[in-house]
C-alpha cells in the first residue's frame, strides 16, 4: 500500500520560494500567473493492508516528522 502526503504552507504564511519563481516566471513572459506557493510530496511504501491503520499510522508521521504543523498543512491519499 502506497500513501502519499502532499505538505503545503498554510495560508497566510510566507512562501519566499514561491515568490522567487513567481519573479522568474513574470520575468519569462508568463503573465497569467497570478502567485505561486511552493509544497512537497511524500510517497511513502507502506507493509500494512488496512487503510483505515495506514492512514492513522501515516498522520501520525506527518504530527511527528514529515510536517511543520505550526506553519505547514498536509494532506494523505491512501493507493492499494
Amino acid at each position: 500500500m502506497k500513501a502519499i502526503v502532499n505538505v503545503h504552507l498554510k495560508p497566510g504564511v510566507l512562501d519566499s520560494q514561491g515568490k522567487a519563481v513567481h519573479h522568474a516566471l513574470s520575468s519569462l513572459h508568463f503573465d497569467s500567473v497570478n502567485d505561486v506557493r511552493i509544497g512537497k510530496q511524500i510517497i511513502l511504501e507502506l507493509d500494512e493492508n488496512d487503510e483505515a491503520k495506514a492512514k492513522d499510522e501515516v498522520s501520525k508521521m506527518c504530527e511527528e516528522l514529515l510536517a511543520n504543523t505550526v506553519i505547514e498543512d498536509y494532506t494523505i491519499e491512501i493507493v492499494k
